[in-house]
């Protein structure tokens, strides 16, 4: 890897400040100062400014605990995006893995590895999400055996299904393996019902961290990154 494109990975220099660094001899390389932006840096080199030894970001995998009115995405459409609460340099780098509306709580992940984020989305992979569903309505027999045999959504050809387990009168788990837009919201508005609250319990087989508040979040460890 190139210098300067180094020390902007393991910092938050942009290329410019980086190659003034150069320039200054603030920069070494094994102890020796190096002020050409272009040396490459091999894997056994330590790196240092101002003395400070400094090693680039690897790849990131974190999961947080979506709040409620905050958006999957990195643009502010009215709401705050979730990286807000994501406290680490160059956040702006993390892709979401998929999306939660703003008004949806629970899992989210967050990674700078865009293959491991493409494993999880690609409709292809059939991930399945595990849903909360509180309701405005009771929740009957005919509804749940719908929303387990296939509904068929508005604007679409061909009926979705999920896994649905009644909790209460008024609240039922659902897993669905696809990611349609408003998917589960609309599955139950196709069987007469409106879904009131949704929280994301897991993905795969991860589960959201039961000691993460909304707002919180860790990073995964590396048994959970292998799971996808």
């Amino acid at each position: 890897m190139r210098l300067d494109k180094y020390l902007c990975s393991a910092t938050e220099l942009t290329r410019s400040l980086a190659k003034k660094l150069l320039h200054r001899g603030e920069v070494t390389c094994d102890g020796e100062v190096i002020k050409d932006p272009g040396f490459k840096v091999a894997e056994h080199h330590v790196i240092c400014i101002d003395g400070e030894p400094v090693t680039p970001m690897g790849e990131r995998y974190l999961m947080l605990h979506k709040p409620d009115n905050c958006v999957s995405s990195h643009v502010d459409d009215g709401h705050p995006s979730v990286l807000i609460y994501i406290d680490q340099p160059r956040r702006e780098e993390l892709k979401i893995v998929g999306r939660l509306d703003a008004d949806t709580t629970g899992l989210l992940l967050l990674t700078s590895d865009g293959k491991w984020s493409h494993r999880i989305t690609s409709p292809n992979s059939r991930c399945p999400k595990r849903y909360r569903v509180t309701l405005a309505d009771p929740i009957d027999q005919h509804q749940l055996d719908a929303l387990n045999s296939g509904v068929l959504l508005h604007g679409e050809s061909e009926p979705v299904s999920g896994q649905a387990e009644q909790i209460d009168s008024h609240s039922l788990w659902l897993t669905i393996g696809e990611g349609k837009y408003h998917q589960v919201k609309r599955m139950c508005a196709a069987v007469g019902n409106k879904v009131v609250d949704l929280h994301r319990h897991s993905i795969g087989e991860l589960t959201l961290d039961s000691g993460l508040a909304p707002g919180e979040w860790r990073a995964l460890t590396q048994e959970e990154i292998a799971l996808f």
